[in-house]
């Protein structure tokens, strides 16, 4: 008896043994309780940020709790015909039948720029809106009125009937920085109060999206995130400054959504047209009376200047501002009351945030020689603007087998004029360009077949003979051609000769 209970102890303890073992083995045959779990590190990797990085991080946070509360949600429902020429996106959103009008829901986003209602935005937000709703930070919505519209720099101002909103701080867009950071705040995709940063990525871009001929497009290029919604939401920097309005973006077509770039508005030129539409319901705008293009290096070699620099003036707005002070066709616009001016929306942008009557001075290349001039802005309503207006057809008279021929180096062929064809064209002499070789030095510079020359080196061209000995003169040089096409549209175009 004692014997088998002295086997039966033993077992006991070796059962135990064996339990004990699988207890702390890896087999995991019996697992410990929720409550007994550990889970994660006891600190994080870096226990407190050095006070640079934290000073950084802390800005963008402050910047959000500051000024999202006057970014505000709009909701507009309108009448509209859908197309291809909608600013909102690059490419409008593929709703129905494009050509019939319909009513639609929209919105965007706008700034409180005044604490009794006033709010900025786009005009392509408010676009032929029949009605207006504004969703503010605190959550209350109010119908809006829309003061006035600007559609040339794609800018609105509506207002709500209410007191003591957060009106937003509007900065400088003239000290902004390519490669400063900046937060876009605004509602995309009818996600409210939405903040992305990122960084300025360019200046003074001009992305064609608006097809009038007076549009203002000047925009800041950003990274931040900006995406359907984010239209007339801010721009701003990291003093929570606005420095820009939220306009467009870049998109691949098919999704309409942010594929790494957004354009915005500089807040110059929005408060400047703000103030206008808040004063007088529309805008009051001066004009030199010019058309412009940027200068490049074929252009500065023909006339003589050291670099590619300032806008080239292709022509003169006949009774416009310039017109009246001694600004002529061929100068080199280099400045604008001292601001470097080297691209044509530079000099637009400056000139657009000036009213009617207001004074500039340009400072001018020509002749070798820098002038300026003192242009006293005239508004666009009333100026009769030249123009000329010709067949895309050529006529065929009874020269028509005049001489021709071929520049190859640059890759264009010309003929003389027939009598029908100066007739056409509205020009006493000329050379008709037959054709122009794709690739080539004139096909680079924007030349192509059927366009008239009209002068070179500004002065006027009768003959083929006459062109090729200036050609066969400037070689290793460049000529400036002025050209006018079939719509009667005239350009000067610098084309390098070769050697």
């Amino acid at each position: 008896m004692r014997k088998k209970n002295l086997i039966g102890t033993a077992s006991l303890i070796l059962i135990g043994i064996v339990f004990g073992a699988v207890l702390v083995s890896g087999f995991g045959w019996v697992r410990p309780s929720y409550g007994d779990v550990k889970i994660g590190a006891d600190k994080p990797p870096v226990e407190q940020l050095n006070a640079d990085a934290s000073a950084f991080n802390n800005a963008f946070i402050q910047v959000a709790e500051k000024v999202t509360p006057s970014i505000v949600q709009i909701t507009v429902v309108s009448s509209v015909k859908l197309n291809s020429n909608n600013p909102h996106f690059f490419f409008q959103l593929p709703f129905g039948d494009n050509n019939q009008p319909q009513e639609q829901q929209g919105g965007g986003s706008g700034i409180i720029i005044s604490e009794d209602g006033y709010i900025l935005t786009n005009n392509h937000v408010v676009e032929e809106a029949k009605e207006v709703t504004v969703k503010l930070h605190d959550k209350r919505e109010l119908t809006a009125t829309v003061i006035g519209t600007d559609p040339l720099t794609d800018l609105a101002v509506i207002k709500v009937d209410a007191k003591n909103l957060p009106a937003a701080y509007l900065g400088d867009s003239e000290k902004i920085k390519v490669g400063q950071w900046v937060m876009a705040i605004g509602n995309p995709l009818s996600l409210a109060s939405t903040v992305t940063a990122g960084i300025i990525s360019a200046t003074s871009r001009n992305i064609n999206i608006n097809s009038d001929r007076y549009a203002v497009e000047d925009y800041i290029q950003t990274d931040a995130a900006i995406n359907p919604g984010n239209s007339g939401g801010a721009l701003v920097d990291l003093n929570g400054a606005v420095v820009g309005i939220n306009s467009a973006i870049a998109t691949n077509g098919m999704s309409q959504t942010y594929i790494g770039y957004g354009f915005a508005i500089p807040i110059n030129l929005a408060k400047s047209v703000a103030n206008d539409l808040i004063a007088n319901g529309k805008v009051s705008r001066g004009y030199i009376g010019v058309e412009i293009n940027e200068v490049d290096a074929a252009t500065a070699k023909a006339v003589g200047l050291g670099e590619p620099r300032g806008v080239l003036v292709q022509n003169i707005v006949e009774g416009g501002a310039a017109s009246k002070a001694d600004v002529k066709e061929g100068d080199i616009i280099l400045k604008v009351d001292q601001k470097e001016t080297n691209q044509a929306n530079e000099l637009q942008s400056y000139v657009a945030s000036k009213r009617a009557g207001t004074v500039v001075k340009l400072t001018i290349f020509r002749e070798g020689k820098q002038i300026e001039r003192d242009v006293t802005l005239k508004a666009r309503d009333g100026e009769e603007t030249k123009t000329v207006t010709a067949s895309n057809k050529l006529k065929k008279g009874k020269d028509v087998d005049a001489k021709e021929m071929s520049f190859d180096n640059i890759g264009l062929s010309v003929r003389n004029l027939t009598s029908d064809e100066r007739e056409e064209y509205k020009v006493k002499s000329g050379l008709l360009i037959t054709s122009v070789k794709n690739y080539g030095k004139a096909f680079n510079q924007g030349l192509g077949a059927g366009a008239v020359i009209v002068s070179v080196d500004k002065k006027e061209i009768n003959s083929v003979s006459e062109l090729k000995a200036i050609y066969d003169n400037k070689k290793g040089d460049a000529i400036l051609l002025k050209v006018v096409d079939g719509k009667g549209n005239s350009r000067l175009v610098g084309i390098d000769i070769p050697r």
